[in-house]
């Protein structure tokens, strides 16, 4: 079985003005080819629970957790992040004074992640263990469960994703990022075991996606059209057009008041709509669903566009019928770049920003994104061994994408460094950063001692 880069499937349903509800339409990225029969996105959700082969809460399984522990693949315990929590987030070695931001690092749904995953190991330990992309956008973790012989599914650019040498009884887990439902009815006609670890809140903007379908409202997706999470949201829309940032956000405002080119529409959404979409039929009734590592400000101001453009075509009275909302902003997203605002509120307090998380994940580019545009010197590195101690070098990334080596990027004597983390990121790769950040200011470091903290409190659902 592959996954097609360009297949397109549809399930058409007679919806209100004439217009047609499609269950599947995802030319966004890839969807599964070869099924017989197309059911809606939450049937086949509600579906898993009954095949007596799917999991999507963790067991709390301490063995794992302890294993996750030594990984450093969890929240720092007794580490030096630990320590910096119950000292104020702020730390000084010899020259070195770092402050860490008040809201960091993992956030509860991408932890959750994590743990199912190592859980899923336990639980079947002779089983063969598939992921159907990574579990979380972090080399660290994903290099981690690779060592536990889980084989992560990757898509190479231009190429079909391959799920042939999965085979009934195999268990296959579900990313914090979701599973698009083309791929949740692959395998749950497959006969394989599942373990669903995507996180509650993408499962909300689900849900969301879905109501608006039913209720034939277009769905309005502010997010990346090529990102996992997109990709898997849009599958469970009917008719859907997915916009990156204000900027298209108003593109699509500015049509629905004055109309425009459709062609021109056409081509600068040609991937990011769904199968059969025309701007002139599909943009009359929109509701909005987010990525949820999008801005939740930028979210929340589209939100107010649309009802705007909506309000003024249509009148107060009947905006209601023409535009929809629920509440699907994650906030974590949101807090720590909050956090980070914060701690870069004054130029003179902090002389430098590290920025701790993977090259590929969209929320730790917007964190990069902020110090950089108040030119505040930001250095994002995914991992440790990007800094040479021996020549105080750095291999660093720019918001915009840029791999940037600078020498010398700590300067002699007395240094206050702002550090932050994305939300797929451990407490362990931060550690492992700052240590080298030690040694290369003290080359006489020999680490800090561990001990014990107050564990971190995280929800529960």
């Amino acid at each position: 079985m592959m996954l097609s880069a360009k297949v397109q499937q549809r399930c058409c349903r007679p919806g209100a003005h004439g217009r047609h509800q499609r269950a599947f339409s995802l030319p966004v990225k890839a969807s599964v080819a070869g099924m017989d029969k197309l059911e809606d996105g939450r049937s086949i959700r509600r579906s898993l629970n009954q095949t007596g082969r799917y999991v999507r809460q963790p067991n709390n399984n301490q063995e794992s957790q302890a294993l996750m522990d030594t990984h450093g693949v969890g929240y720092s315990s007794s580490g030096l992040v630990a320590q910096m929590r119950e000292a104020g987030n702020v730390w000084k070695q010899g020259e070195v004074t770092v402050k860490l931001a008040k809201a960091y690092g993992y956030c509860w749904g991408v932890e959750r992640a994590v743990r199912m995953a190592y859980e899923a190991r336990k639980s079947f330990p002779d089983r063969k263990l598939y992921i159907t992309n990574e579990i979380i956008h972090n080399p660290e973790v994903n290099k981690r469960l690779r060592e536990l012989d889980i084989n992560i599914i990757d898509e190479e650019e231009g190429k079909a994703k391959d799920y042939t040498n999965i085979q009934g009884g195999d268990v296959v887990i579900f990313p914090a990022f979701g599973a698009t439902a083309q791929e949740m009815k692959y395998f749950r006609d497959k006969g394989v075991n599942m373990v669903d670890t995507t996180c509650p809140w993408v499962a909300k903007v689900w849900n969301s996606v879905d109501t608006y379908t039913k209720k034939s409202y277009t769905s309005v997706i502010h997010g990346k059209y090529q990102h996992e999470e997109t990709v898997a949201t849009a599958s469970f829309a009917g008719d859907y057009i997915i916009v990156k940032d204000l900027k298209e956000a108003q593109y699509v405002c500015d049509y629905i008041l004055h109309g425009g080119s459709r062609d021109e529409f056409m081509k600068k959404f040609a991937k990011a709509v769904s199968q059969g979409f025309d701007p002139e039929v599909h943009l009359d009734k929109v509701g909005l669903a987010n990525q949820t590592t999008m801005l939740k400000g930028e979210t929340e101001q589209i939100g107010k566009m649309l009802e705007k453009t909506m309000m003024t075509k249509y009148g107060p009275d009947k905006l209601n019928q023409h535009f929809i909302v629920m509440d699907t902003i994650c906030d974590a997203t949101q807090e720590r770049q909050d956090a980070l605002y914060e701690i870069t509120a004054d130029p003179k307090a902090i002389d430098m920003m590290i920025v701790v998380g993977g090259f590929n994940s969209s929320n730790t580019s917007h964190l990069q994104e902020i110090p950089e545009h108040k030119g505040i010197p930001s250095f994002w590195v995914d991992t440790a061994e990007r800094i040479d101690v021996a020549h105080n070098k750095i291999l660093h990334k720019l918001a915009h994408g840029e791999l940037k080596e600078t020498t010398n990027w700590l300067p002699k004597g007395p240094i206050t460094i702002g550090v932050t983390s994305g939300a797929s990121t451990p407490d362990k790769a931060v550690e492992e950063v700052l240590e080298k950040v030690f040694r290369i200011k003290d080359p006489s470091f020999k680490g800090i001692a561990a001990k014990e903290c107050k564990p971190v409190a995280t929800p529960t659902h």
